[in-house]
């Protein structure tokens, strides 16, 4: 009985990633080997398992197939399915995600309009993207207001100072924050 070990299973992993990764691009090994400066013959032994892999081939193979060392020798997460944190106080359910640990997705119901004072609106580092998942919600950007119906979506630098609520009734609101535009909504936690 032959025992795999974790470094086979990792080695078999990033394997079949290299091989999907120069498929999913329809490149040959022949088209591969030219961006890498490896020999076809190398490369097919790589995929096959019947050579071992460097450091060194593997960052030539990160760099030619547009990725990561990181991202080719990433382990599967063993939970697929991830399950939000309900903030009952701010009405929110919040999911992390994984892949970007920066980046936070943000359920919200809201039923108030925007504030009418420009003061009260926020404006620091980041990047959000919102969805209207029901209702109609008015989106503030300095002096631009932008009624968004539902599965209307929204994309802007949060430098901008920015503002959101419910126009006309409730609305549902789903947004994804990276990690800075994260942090300056944090602080309006406790308002």
């Amino acid at each position: 009985m032959v025992r795999m070990t974790q470094d086979d299973d990792l080695d078999g992993l990033v394997r079949r990633r290299v091989r999907a990764l120069r498929v999913a691009q329809g490149w040959s090994l022949e088209d591969l080997a030219a961006r890498t400066r490896m020999s076809q013959s190398t490369l097919s032994r790589i995929e096959t398992g019947r050579r071992r892999l460097t450091l060194d081939q593997l960052a030539a193979l990160a760099r030619a197939l547009d990725t990561t060392l990181d991202q080719l020798v990433e382990r599967g997460a063993s939970d697929v399915v991830s399950h939000p944190v309900h903030d009952a106080s701010h009405g929110l359910l919040r999911w992390a995600l994984r892949a970007d640990p920066g980046t936070t997705v943000v359920r919200q119901r809201m039923v108030d309009p925007p504030p009418e004072n420009p003061a009260r609106m926020r404006a620091h580092p980041g990047h959000e993207w919102l969805v209207v998942l029901s209702g109609t919600a008015l989106l503030l950007l300095g002096d631009q207001r932008y009624r968004m119906e539902t599965h209307q979506a929204a994309e802007f630098p949060t430098m901008l100072p920015h503002a959101i609520g419910a126009v006309g009734g409730p609305c549902e609101v789903l947004g994804i924050f990276d990690r800075d535009a994260r942090r300056g909504h944090q602080g309006r936690a406790g308002e």
